[in-house]
């Protein structure tokens, strides 16, 4: 059975990255744009694993992980925030607010974020 994975990203460049890594390494992606639209999809679709972006359009990704964690049947799906904030402060609350991992886009590689996924999707 194929895991689908939500990837939450604003950029272009960097979702069409993301989009394109994940699908090659066998999984199913969905996309939003947003973190209204993420935690809409997140209800309707029931990702295996959530990728999100912290600074977003409309719902920012700390607002929309707590949103998430108030949905039922959706707030043990797992997060791995992907993000250009990497100040402590940011990275503790994103975990505070049940974030699996934290990657800081500076220096992660793709294959970073491959085996993230592996370790919280198998």
């Amino acid at each position: 059975m194929t895991k689908t994975i939500l990837v939450v990203e604003d950029e272009k460049y960097m979702r069409e990255v993301l989009v394109a890594k994940l699908v090659k390494e066998g999984f199913t992606v969905i996309e939003a744009l947003d973190g209204s639209e993420a935690l809409d999809m997140t209800a309707k679709k029931k990702p295996d694993l959530v990728v999100l972006d912290i600074i977003l359009p409309i719902m920012n990704g700390f607002d929309y992980l707590e949103a998430k964690a108030k949905v039922a049947g959706v707030a043990a799906i797992p997060v791995i925030i992907l993000s250009n904030l990497g100040q402590r402060e940011d990275v503790e609350r994103g975990m505070k607010l049940g974030a699996k991992d934290y990657l800081i886009k500076a220096h992660f590689t793709p294959n970073d974020l491959i085996a993230k996924v592996h370790t919280h999707i198998g």
